[in-house]
């Protein structure tokens, strides 16, 4: 194989920032480092590019061995490249940010990482600037959920309005008016009402709902604008 002459090679890694939502709370998964250095301390899912792999490929392989899905919903974040962030030698990390619904992927879950969910905004200390790329894609999933319907994926295949807007404001950490909320999403045609209701949670019981999943393919990169945008640059 010819090589570039005189030329340094560096390590190329990924890093993924999963997102996943339990009904109640918007988390993050992180793991426990497996190696030195820092090894037991908390990390973010990570590893190696392979040499017959894409950044895209690596980082699907490296959720696939978490959830033992395909599938997920996964976005690049941003390539971190400081000189000095990893201690060992220079790595290249290209980040990207997943959705899982927490309790559809439970059972998958591998334990070998020691995988554990904390609250988005309860987390650990994390290795290297791995705090960095959490905040960095907190920010990211706020703005395009305020546009887009991407928040979906961390929910299950049925789902009320109050858990719908529960997951908004979790996101964003702020109470919206209900009567609002309900008249903004309802208006998308992005959701079908069911007949059963969720009577568990009010004496009432809230109508369940699921996605068009055609017109939410549709209109999945349209702008819908969801929430006003002097949210988007609010702290969660």
């Amino acid at each position: 194989m010819r090589r570039y002459s005189q030329q340094k090679r560096f390590l190329f890694a990924v890093d993924c920032i999963i997102f996943g939502y339990d009904g109640q709370e918007l988390k993050l998964l992180v793991i426990q480092r497996g190696f030195e250095p820092f090894k037991g301390k908390w990390s973010l899912v990570g590893g190696f590019v392979l040499d017959n792999e894409s950044a895209e490929d690596a980082a699907a392989r490296v959720l696939k061995s978490l959830t033992g899905l395909d599938g997920l919903y996964m976005e690049q974040l941003h390539a971190f490249t400081n000189v000095d962030r990893d201690s060992v030698e220079r790595t290249i990390s290209v980040a990207y940010f997943a959705l899982i619904d927490i309790q559809k992927y439970k059972q998958q879950i591998n334990e070998d990482f020691h995988p554990v969910w904390f609250p988005i905004n309860v987390y650990p200390e994390l290795i290297f600037d791995h705090a960095k790329f959490v905040e960095l894609a907190k920010e990211k999933l706020r703005y395009k959920a305020a546009l887009h319907p991407l928040l979906f994926e961390l929910l299950p295949p049925k789902f009320t309005m109050p858990e719908l807007q529960n997951l908004y404001q979790c996101v964003y950490n702020i109470d919206f008016d209900k009567g609002n909320f309900n008249r903004k999403l309802l208006s998308t045609n992005l959701l079908v009402k069911l007949k059963d209701k969720d009577k568990l949670n009010s004496k009432k019981g809230a109508f369940y709902y699921k996605v068009n999943s055609k017109k939410y393919n549709a209109d999945f990169n349209s702008f819908l604008n969801f929430v006003p945008t002097q949210y988007l640059n609010k702290k969660v």
